[in-house]
C-alpha cells in the first residue's frame, strides 16, 4: 500500500466519523437550544455530599440584558477575568492566530534563499516575539481595543515582487560562477536580501506613523471607498497562489487532507460542542466547549502532521529527495530541532545593519497603505464585538501611528515582514463572547514567552510542505473573500461599478505577470528609477488598488451608487460621547485635560474637545 493509498483511506475514515459525530452535535443542539447561561443547567446536585456537577454550554446565547441587549458578553472590554482564564483565553487567541503569523516566514525563507533550517526557527521565534511585542502597544497605548497583532500578508506582495529583481536572486539563480559558492557566500545573500527588506519596511513604515500622528488618515478616507479597498485586498491573497500550489503540489493528497479537515472543522463541525469535565469551586463540571470552531485550523494541521509523521516512521513515504511525496515527511528538517537553543533572544539587528534603496521603499509603501485601510475596517469591527462605543478619530489615528510604530520595531528586529491587526481574532469575539482587553494583553506576553524558546520554533520547521500548502490554500482564499466582503456597500446592479471592479482586478493580474517576464523592456536610462518602476507594476495589489482608486474618484457617480454613504456610517466621530473613556490614555488622561495644547494633537483623547 503506497502513501496516496494511505491518505485516502484514512480521509474516508474522517468523513466516515465526522458525519456521525455532526449528527449526535445537531442532535444535542436540538435538545440544548433553550438553555440559558445565568442559570446554567445546573443538574445534578446531591444534598448530602459536597461534589456537585454543573453541565455548562459555552456556545449558547443567554436572554437579552438591558444594559447588554445585542452582544450578551460574558467580559467586556474593561472586565478582568481571572488570570487562568487569561492564560486559557489569551492561547486560544495565539492559536487562532498561528496558522497565519507562521505561514509569513516560511514563505519568506524560500523567496529569500534562506536553506539553513536553523535561520529559519529563529525567523519563526523572532515574528512570534515582535508579534507579542506589538500586541501589547497596541491594546495598551493603541486603540486600547482588544486587537491582536501580527504578520501581514499585505507586504508579502511587495516583498516577493522586490526579491523577484535581478540583483536579488538566489546564487544558484545567477551565472554559473556562482555555482561553487560557499555556504559563506550564500549565508551573505540571504542576509543582504533580509536588510533590503528591513530597510524598506522601516522606511514605508514611517508614512503610516505620519498619516496615524498627523491625522492626515482621516482626510485619506474621506477619498477610499469600497471599490478601491476591494480590489487591494482581494489581490494580496489572488496573488499568492503560486506560494501555495508549490508548498502543496509535494503531495496533494496530504494537501487536500489538510484543507478537507480545516473546513470539516470550520464549517461542518462548527456546532458540535465536545464536552469537558472541570472541577471549579467544588463543583464538577460538563462544559460543552465549541472545540472545532475555534481551533479548527490547529486541528487540521496537526491531524495531517500526524498522519505524515506515522508515514515517515513506517517508511511509506519516499527518501530519495527527487521522488514525488518526498517533502511530505516529518523527518527532513529533524537536525534543525537538535540544534536550536533552548532560549533564543531575538535583539535588533540580529542579521546585519538595514539598508536602504528607493525601489524597495516605494514598493514596499503600497503594501503599508493596505495594511493601513484593512486595519481601519478591523477597529470598527472589534469596538462592536467587543463591547465599545464607535472608536473616534483620536483613537483611529493612534491606533494607525502605533501601528506603524509597531513595523518599525518588527523591521528592526528583522522578522521580514510588518504587523497588523488580525480579522480572525476580532471574529473570535463574537464566538467566546469574551471582549475583555486583559485577555489580549495575555496573548501578547504568551507570543513574547514563546519567542524566546527556540526549541518551539524549530518544532514548527518541521512541519512538512503540503501541510502548510493545504493551510495556505485556505487563509489566502479566506483573504481574497474578505476583500470581496467589501462589496456589500456597493450597488452591483450599476455597470459603472461592474466596470471598476473588473478592469481593477483583471489587471491586477495581467499587468504584474507579464512584467515578471519582461523587465528589461523597462529602460529609462535611470537604473533606480526603473527598479521603482518594475516594483510598483509587479506589485498585484498596488497596480489594482491605484486602478481602483483612480477610476472610483473620476468616473461619475452618486455616493450612494459608489458605496461611499454605507460605508461612512461605520466611521461616525463619537465626539462628545461620554463613553470615550473606554479609549482613554492610561495613567495620563487627567494630566492631559488639564493642558490646553493637548487639545490640538490628533492622537490624544482631548482632541474631541475642539
Amino acid at each position: 500500500m503506497d502513501a496516496d493509498e494511505c491518505v485516502w483511506m484514512y480521509i474516508a475514515w474522517v468523513g466516515r466519523w465526522a458525519v456521525q459525530l455532526a449528527s449526535e452535535g445537531l442532535r444535542i443542539s436540538e435538545e440544548t437550544s433553550d438553555t440559558k447561561r445565568d442559570t446554567m443547567n445546573s443538574t445534578f446536585e446531591n444534598s448530602s455530599s459536597t461534589c456537585h456537577i454543573e453541565t455548562i454550554i459555552l456556545d449558547d446565547k443567554d436572554e437579552k440584558s438591558e444594559d447588554k441587549p445585542q452582544l450578551d458578553l460574558i467580559y467586556a472590554i474593561n472586565d478582568r477575568p481571572p488570570w487562568y482564564l487569561c492564560l486559557l483565553l489569551g492561547f486560544q487567541h495565539y492559536i487562532l492566530a498561528f496558522g497565519g503569523i507562521i505561514a509569513i516566514p516560511l514563505i519568506l525563507a524560500d523567496a529569500m534563499c534562506i536553506e539553513d533550517n536553523n535561520v529559519k526557527s529563529r525567523l519563526i521565534s523572532t515574528i512570534f516575539f515582535v508579534s507579542g511585542l506589538c500586541t501589547l502597544l497596541q491594546t495598551t497605548f493603541g486603540s486600547r481595543l482588544p486587537i491582536l497583532q501580527g504578520g501581514t500578508f499585505s507586504f508579502l506582495t511587495p516583498t516577493l515582487a522586490i526579491l523577484a529583481l535581478p540583483e536579488w536572486a538566489c546564487p544558484h539563480q545567477k551565472s554559473q560562477l556562482l555555482l561553487n559558492s560557499t555556504t559563506s557566500r550564500d549565508d551573505e545573500a540571504w542576509k543582504s536580501h533580509m536588510c533590503e527588506i528591513q530597510g524598506a519596511i522601516i522606511v514605508a513604515s514611517l508614512l503610516q506613523i505620519l498619516l496615524g500622528f498627523t491625522g492626515l488618515i482621516g482626510f485619506i478616507l474621506r477619498f477610499i471607498g469600497p471599490l478601491a479597498i476591494a480590489p487591494t485586498i482581494t489581490l494580496v491573497g489572488l496573488s499568492l497562489f503560486i506560494e501555495a500550489g508549490k508548498k502543496s503540489g509535494s503531495h496533494w493528497a496530504i494537501a487536500a487532507l489538510t484543507m478537507g479537515l480545516i473546513i470539516l472543522f470550520s464549517q461542518y463541525l462548527s456546532n458540535v460542542n465536545v464536552p469537558l469535565i472541570i472541577y471549579s469551586k467544588k463543583k464538577w463540571k460538563i462544559i460543552r466547549y465549541p472545540v472545532f470552531k475555534l481551533f479548527s485550523v490547529l486541528l487540521g494541521m496537526c491531524l495531517s502532521w500526524l498522519l505524515c509523521f506515522l508515514l515517515t516512521v513506517y517508511n511509506v513515504l519516499p527518501t530519495n529527495s527527487n521522488d514525488y511525496g518526498y517533502y511530505a515527511r516529518t523527518d527532513i528538517r529533524i537536525d534543525a530541532v537538535k540544534s536550536a537553543p533552548w532560549i533564543h533572544f531575538p535583539y535588533p539587528c540580529q542579521w546585519g545593519l538595514p539598508t536602504v534603496s528607493l525601489s524597495s521603499v516605494l514598493g514596499m509603501m503600497s503594501g503599508v497603505l493596505a495594511s493601513t485601510l484593512e486595519s481601519v475596517g478591523d477597529y470598527y469591527a472589534c469596538a462592536r464585538l467587543s463591547g465599545a462605543p464607535v472608536p473616534p478619530f483620536h483613537a483611529i489615528n493612534r491606533a494607525v501611528g502605533i501601528e506603524g510604530i509597531g513595523c518599525v520595531v518588527a523591521g528592526i528586529f528583522g522578522t521580514g515582514n510588518g504587523t497588523t491587526s488580525y480579522s480572525q481574532n476580532i471574529a473570535a469575539l463574537g464566538i467566546t463572547k469574551v471582549g475583555s482587553r486583559l485577555v489580549l494583553q495575555s496573548a501578547g506576553i504568551l507570543m513574547l514567552c514563546i519567542g524566546l524558546f527556540g526549541k518551539l520554533g524549530a518544532v514548527f520547521i518541521t512541519i512538512p510542505n503540503p501541510v502548510i500548502g493545504g493551510m495556505l490554500m485556505v487563509m489566502f482564499g479566506m483573504i481574497s473573500a474578505v476583500g470581496i466582503s467589501n462589496l456589500q456597500f456597493v450597488d452591483l446592479n450599476s455597470s459603472r461599478n461592474l466596470l471598476i471592479l473588473g478592469f481593477s482586478i483583471f489587471s491586477g493580474l495581467v499587468i504584474p505577470t507579464w512584467f515578471h517576464s519582461n523587465k528589461e523592456i523597462v529602460n529609462t536610462g535611470i537604473r533606480e528609477l526603473d527598479q521603482v518602476i518594475i516594483v510598483l507594476l509587479t506589485t498585484n495589489m498596488f497596480v489594482g488598488g491605484f486602478l481602483g482608486f483612480f477610476l472610483d474618484n473620476t468616473i461619475p457617480g452618486t455616493e450612494k451608487e459608489r458605496g461611499i454613504k454605507e460605508w461612512r456610517k461605520t466611521g461616525q466621530d463619537t465626539q462628545g460621547n461620554k463613553d470615550d473613556v473606554f479609549y482613554e490614555l492610561p495613567y495620563m488622561s487627567k494630566h492631559l485635560h488639564n493642558c490646553r495644547c493637548a487639545r490640538y494633537v490628533p492622537f490624544l483623547p482631548t482632541y474631541k474637545t475642539i
